[in-house]
């Protein structure tokens, strides 16, 4: 019988959690102000038994947006983390999201370098009815796979939650992002104290596309809603044919895509400026394989390679 090899991979020694990327999702700002209060009251870090110390930064990442409730000043923090946003020349008239973006690299990263953060918890919430969702960029990042295999089998997958709206904080949204946050820490508080986690199978929902609303042609206003018996069903299947939008007027307007896929974001209240009604995933399984902390040889021969590949 052939035995799963184990992938051996880096200490998670330093852990950012962000909360206000969007100033007018308030149960990322209230937590990380919690965690900064609890935090401030301890007199040395955490530490796993075996002596495994994680430091964890806790950052407000929009403090204008927040003292303003509004999801940004200028422009969206989120996409202003490109390379041609994080080199481009600071300006006075470069906008404060941008000049905030550079800030937040040189805290965090810089990104792509040896002293970035092992791992960013970005913490939001949606208007959307996907309970805890957790959102990732590639399903080949094992630790964020076994993070999400981890919580799956705690409380519901998904660090997006919602349906909160935004500007308001409702308790049990919070008390569930705290929850996931927490298990998210738990995890890698075992994965560095050696812990071997089991590969296996688990199901992930992968963007095929966006829907925007029907729009009037000379006016470009919006011309129907979400249907009703589409409203809040995220990542239930939609099939060619099912009601997808109900025109201000009263008719149905029926999903005529090829496949039956998954929506999600489903009027989502920060995506009309975006043009986006719902987006569409495929549900698809995937299998991560057993993982586990590098020893401290296998990390120094890994330092070791990084040096030699910067030095040619």
């Amino acid at each position: 019988m052939e035995v799963e090899e184990v992938e051996r991979l880096p200490r998670l020694s330093r852990v950012a959690v962000c909360g206000g990327t969007h100033g007018n999702e308030l149960s990322g700002v209230y937590l990380v102000r919690e965690l900064l209060k609890v935090k401030k009251k301890k007199k040395k870090e955490e530490e796993d038994e075996d002596g495994g110390a994680m430091s964890v930064l806790l950052v407000l990442s929009n403090p204008r947006a927040m003292q303003q409730c509004l999801r940004y000043i200028d422009t969206d923090l989120n996409r202003c983390f490109t390379h041609a946003c994080l080199i481009g020349p600071t300006l006075d008239k470069t906008p404060y999201e941008m000049r905030r973006a550079r800030e937040l690299n040189a805290m965090l990263g810089p990104k792509g370098s040896a002293g970035a953060m092992d791992l960013i918890c970005d913490l939001h919430n949606t208007t959307a009815n996907m309970g805890l969702s957790l959102i990732t960029y590639s399903d080949h990042d094992w630790i964020c796979m076994h993070i999400f295999r981890h919580l799956q089998f705690i409380i519901y997958t998904s660090m997006e939650v919602g349906p909160q709206p935004h500007g308001v904080v409702r308790s049990n949204i919070y008390t569930t992002m705290k929850s996931g946050v927490q298990y998210m820490l738990d995890w890698v508080h075992f994965f560095n104290s050696g812990v071997i986690f089991d590969g296996g199978f688990m199901d992930v929902f992968t963007v095929v596309k966006h829907i925007d609303y029907p729009r009037d042609g000379e006016t470009h206003n919006i011309t129907a809603a979400i249907h009703p018996q589409l409203q809040d069903r995220d990542f239930c299947l939609l099939r060619p044919g099912d009601p997808l939008f109900q025109t201000f007027s009263g008719e149905t307007l029926r999903y005529t895509g090829s496949e039956p896929l998954y929506p999600f974001f489903i009027n989502e209240s920060a995506y009309y400026e975006k043009g986006i009604a719902l987006c569409l995933a495929r549900k698809r399984r995937v299998k991560i394989p057993s993982v586990r902390v590098q020893t401290e040889e296998e990390e120094r021969q890994n330092e070791q390679r990084y040096t030699s590949e910067e030095e040619e």
